[in-house]
């Protein structure tokens, strides 16, 4: 059974390079888990953790990219 603790306990957390080079703490963090994507706000790493199921990021990306969410 998948336990999301045991997931997250070893992940491997990353950010984007265009965030002053990694270095920017305003930005969220990804872990590519076996079940899905985890998001986190690098500001609070121990905080609350989204993990999005299968390709459900890729697809909320995907939205993203093509202004789906942009305010009118």
């Amino acid at each position: 059974m998948w336990s999301e603790a045991t997931a997250l306990r070893g992940a491997r957390w990353r950010k984007s390079s265009y965030t002053s080079g990694g270095n920017d703490p305003q930005c969220v963090e990804l872990a590519c888990l076996a079940a899905g994507t985890a998001v986190r706000d690098s500001k609070a790493p121990a905080g609350p953790v989204l993990v999005f199921p299968g390709g459900a990021f890729e697809a909320f990306l995907g939205q993203a990219a093509a202004g789906r969410f942009d305010r009118r």
